[in-house]
């Protein structure tokens, strides 16, 4: 369509349909799936940290974090524990486990970077990177 040929927005929305379904589907044959690789890494960066902080991080809603953080901790990935000074909060940390499974899962998001940038020359795919962080939300604050 040629109304669209030149748009950046019709490119980027495309980009990220293609960019979504390749994590989907290698998440899925990882056996796991995105947003508890974002929640992993989340925890492993901040240490113990609460489940209210990690769905502000992760950009995830709380009644979500709760569930997939209640999976992860099942499967020992991470460990809850009540806040000392605030025990209304919940501490979440990473576990051995969790460190595995984090790295295991880094694999993952790996593959999926090559995939996603096999079309762009080496020396294109940093250029790619930094341009498509510099229109993310950051740009608008």
């Amino acid at each position: 369509m040629r109304r669209l040929e030149d748009r950046a927005t019709w490119w980027v929305s495309r980009a990220q349909l293609r960019a979504h379904g390749l994590l989907q589907e290698l998440f899925a044959e990882a056996g796991s799936r995105a947003y508890h690789y974002r929640l992993l890494a989340a925890v492993e960066e901040s240490g113990p940290v609460s489940q209210a902080d990690i769905g502000r991080t992760t950009e995830i809603d709380r009644s979500d974090v709760s569930v997939a953080l209640a999976v992860l901790e099942d499967d020992g990935f991470v460990a809850r524990a009540p806040h000392p000074s605030d025990r209304r909060q919940n501490l979440v940390t990473i576990t051995a486990s969790g460190r595995a499974e984090l790295a295991r899962l880094d694999v993952v998001v790996d593959r999926a970077q090559e995939l996603f940038l096999a079309p762009l020359a080496e020396e294109e795919r940093a250029v790619f990177v930094d341009l498509v962080r510099r229109l993310g939300p950051a740009a608008t604050a």
